[in-house]
C-alpha cells in the first residue's frame, strides 16, 4: 500500500462538554495525542498536542480567533493552516465538529 492509499481516520474523541468555553483539552484520535479548543465564540478547532519547539503541552495555550500561543515560549500558530507568525515550525491542524454532541475529529 502507498502512502496515498491510506484513508484519513475519522474518530470520535470525547464530548463537547469535555471542553469548555475558551478552553483546549488533550485527546487521543487514532493514536495520535490531538488538542481541541472550544473558543469563546464557539467554533471549534484541533491541533497536534505537543509544540515543535519544545514539547509544550499546547491544549494549555491561550487562544484568540486567528491564533493559538503556547504555553511555554509564546509561539503563535494560526488556526487555519498551523503556520507560525513567530518564525516557528508549523503544526498540523486537523478538521474537528461537533456531531450529537460528540466532538468527532478526522486524523
Amino acid at each position: 500500500m502507498s502512502v496515498t492509499d491510506v484513508s484519513p481516520a475519522v474518530v470520535v474523541v470525547g464530548r463537547a462538554e469535555d471542553v469548555p468555553p475558551g478552553e483546549g483539552r488533550t485527546f487521543v484520535a487514532d493514536g495520535e495525542q490531538v488538542a481541541v479548543f472550544r473558543l469563546r465564540n464557539g467554533s471549534l478547532h484541533a491541533t497536534q498536542a505537543a509544540c515543535p519547539h519544545a514539547g509544550g503541552p499546547l491544549a494549555d495555550g491561550q487562544t484568540d480567533v486567528d491564533v493559538l500561543v503556547c504555553p511555554l515560549h509564546q509561539y503563535a500558530y494560526r488556526w487555519s493552516d498551523g503556520s507560525s507568525t513567530s518564525g516557528a515550525a508549523p503544526i498540523r491542524v486537523y478538521p474537528v465538529r461537533e456531531v450529537d454532541g460528540d466532538l468527532v475529529v478526522t486524523v
